[in-house]
């Protein structure tokens, strides 16, 4: 999915701010995928402690610069301001592997022309880890001369790994696309916010990339993907993450 918006949001103007500030373990918020334990990160990324498994959705690298190929200027930060937020989120977790599911650059040609200075610190990244670049719709061609693997999708400790939810139910799935976002009512004003969102049998994740946009959990482009008794959105804060029952969210 696309995703609107060519602004870095708030939420990662304060992840940028705060990306070598101490971390509160209380801020995440732990939840399990199909019996996977997994923990939901302020920073938009799912962390699996049993495999020291790192997962993160729809950077969208170079999307500034995809734009610019078009004549449509944006600010040319989101490369690096991801990136910085991406080796933040290793930091804090030291995992052996790492997943990125698909649209991880926003076209086709982005890994190709990734400026070296961009090469060198993801390279700085994935030293010594497994790192998986799972091909999405904006990217099917895979991650050109960049450490890692490129696959359509992964199975892997119980679970799968892919950049589009599968349309029937389906157990064990964690995919990106929809860019999940949901909507609640604080005080006397509507506060909408990017989420992970799981009924404890599949997880759809919140997009990492610093400009993009989302989708609410209400809309039909994710009707049928869960169980709406039991759907949870694990609404990203400013710092910390708030589960909300899909019951009391509004559209």
């Amino acid at each position: 999915m696309n995703g609107a918006g060519g602004r870095v949001t708030g939420r990662m103007r304060y992840a940028l701010a705060t990306a070598d500030a101490p971390f509160d373990p209380h801020a995440a918020s732990r939840t399990a995928i199909a019996g996977v334990e997994a923990v939901c990160d302020p920073f938009g990324a799912l962390y699996l402690p049993e495999t020291r498994t790192l997962v993160v959705a729809d950077l969208h690298l170079e999307k500034g610069a995809a734009f610019a190929r078009r004549g449509n200027l944006l600010p040319p930060y989101d490369t690096l301001s991801t990136l910085t937020v991406l080796g933040a989120v290793i930091a804090r977790y030291d995992p052996r592997v790492v997943v990125s599911l698909g649209d991880n650059f926003h076209d086709r040609v982005g890994a190709a022309l990734l400026p070296d200075f961009f090469r060198e610190r993801i390279v700085a990244m994935a030293r010594g880890r497994d790192w998986i670049w799972i091909s999405g719709n904006h990217d099917p061609d895979g991650a050109a001369d960049l450490p890692g693997t490129s696959a359509d999708e992964l199975h892997f400790a119980g679970l799968a790994f892919r950049h589009e939810p599968t349309a029937v139910a389906v157990s064990g799935e964690v995919a990106g696309h929809l860019h999940p976002s949901a909507t609640v009512r604080r005080r006397d004003k509507s506060v909408r916010r990017a989420c992970f969102a799981t009924d404890g049998a599949r997880m759809v994740m919140p997009a990492f990339g610093v400009m993009t946009g989302g989708l609410d959990l209400r809309h039909r482009a994710l009707a049928g993907l869960f169980d709406r008794q039991s759907l949870v959105a694990h609404m990203l804060g400013r710092d910390r993450i708030y589960p909300v029952r899909y019951a009391s969210l509004i559209g």
